[in-house]
């Protein structure tokens, strides 16, 4: 992935509504979402949907297939495995890290309990 990519790719998710719309299209998986669902999950108006949509789509981060008359999105995964390839690829200066590998596992969910202040895996 070239840097003007990953430029377009980060700049289009610095955005409320683009980041919840690509994270939704994470969640679902590669079924996807129909539109009017998306909209109607994070109560955002149909015009500003199709902007945010074609947003995404412009930085190759979703991708739409049309479904008799509804057009479904798809979040892209490769786009996604090249863009943290990209931010990751020189993790630690080469040398073997501490770090844990997080792959594409879902966050913990569970809160920590009162006064916990150890280290929480995060995604």
């Amino acid at each position: 992935m070239d840097t003007k990519h990953v430029l377009k790719a980060l700049a289009a998710l610095a955005q409320d509504s683009r980041l919840a719309i690509f994270r939704l299209l994470i969640q679902t998986g590669p079924a996807g979402l129909y539109a009017s669902k998306i909209g109607e999950a994070l109560h955002i108006s149909s015009s500003a949907l199709s902007f945010h949509l074609k947003e995404l789509s412009h930085a190759k981060l979703v991708v739409a297939r049309q479904e008799g008359r509804f057009v479904v999105y798809t979040a892209r995964f490769d786009t996604m495995s090249e863009l943290m390839g990209f931010l990751t690829e020189n993790c630690c200066a080469g040398e073997t890290c501490d770090l844990p590998a997080q792959g594409c596992a879902p966050a913990a969910t569970a809160r920590p309990a009162a006064g916990d202040t150890g280290p929480h895996d995060i995604c």
